[in-house]
């Protein structure tokens, strides 16, 4: 489903789904080995005020890192937006998500347009009024972001982008994950084919050196259940296997025993037969009494 174009051609149009989840996973697959949770910030869609000469210009990055500040605002509440010469630090990554109405304004001297565009109208007012810079001037002169990174879902590209000398220089990607590796961070991101949320796509994920995908919160804390049931499943079997090594040792136990009379006692088998031990009275001589053998008084 694509977004309709708007009425005014100013209008880039509405965000589609796929902006609204994508900045979503960055977020909750960023483990940063130098930094916790709650000492950097993420946004999304957020104004960002990059000039105390002129402090109402502002731009919304797709997403954006902060390191090195509270993921609240003083430590204690939620962002409204982000204002740089009040919070001290810069943004370390912005990400943007190209769609076409916005490809000139993401990429700068970098845009390669299909037509040449026309000239600007030059008509009093409008020349004379200050216009703010794009997002790669504001990115790069103004904020000196060290990485910045352009992802097109329509095309599956990425470019890389990496602040050297006060400007950008775009970086070979790669084709498997990491695509890119940001060594400071020691984080890498790739385009991971999957389902998030519901929704089959293809998925700038944040990886590591060697090409494993971060987990999600839910990941992990589905990983973390099925681990213990594995755990649980051993362990029953390793129960059940020693219950079956101690039978099977009781039976060669009862096997190897000597057999038990019926009375209970067990048979002794060198003992002479029953029938050698009994008197045989049938081979003694018999006996017959004499009146003459009685005692005289």
């Amino acid at each position: 489903m694509y977004d309709l174009p708007s009425e005014d051609p100013e209008e880039p149009g509405l965000p589609d789904e796929f902006h609204d989840l994508q900045p979503q996973l960055l977020s909750r697959t960023l483990h940063l080995s130098r930094y916790s949770r709650n000492n950097c910030f993420t946004a999304s869609d957020l104004n960002l005020y990059y000039d105390v000469t002129h402090p109402l210009w502002q731009k919304r990055p797709d997403w954006f890192l902060v390191v090195g500040v509270p993921r609240l605002y003083e430590g204690k509440d939620s962002r409204r937006s982000y204002v740089v010469w009040q919070e001290g630090n810069f943004p370390h990554v912005i990400v943007e998500f190209l769609s076409p109405g916005t490809e000139a304004e993401d990429l700068g001297r970098f845009h390669r347009p299909l037509a040449p565009s026309p000239p600007p109208e030059l008509n009093g007012e409008s020349s004379q009024k200050l216009k703010p810079p794009g997002k790669l001037e504001v990115y790069e002169r103004y904020l000196r972001v060290p990485h910045y990174i352009v992802y097109s879902r329509y095309t599956g590209q990425l470019r890389y982008f990496k602040l050297e000398g006060g400007s950008y220089h775009e970086q070979t990607v790669g084709e498997v994950a990491p695509a890119v590796w940001l060594d400071e961070l020691e984080i890498g991101l790739g385009i991971w084919q999957g389902e998030f949320e519901g929704v089959p796509d293809s998925w700038l994920r944040w990886c590591d050196r060697e090409g494993n995908w971060l987990l999600t919160d839910t990941e992990q804390e589905q990983l973390e259940k099925e681990q213990e049931r594995a755990a649980r499943e051993q362990e029953q079997l390793e129960k059940e296997q020693e219950r079956a090594a101690k039978e099977q040792e009781q039976l060669e136990k009862n096997r190897n025993a000597p057999p038990k009379s019926k009375n209970g006692l067990k048979k002794n088998r060198n003992a002479p037969p029953k029938n050698k031990l009994r008197p045989n009275y049938s081979r003694l001589p018999a006996i017959c009494w004499r009146p003459e053998w009685s005692l005289s008084k």
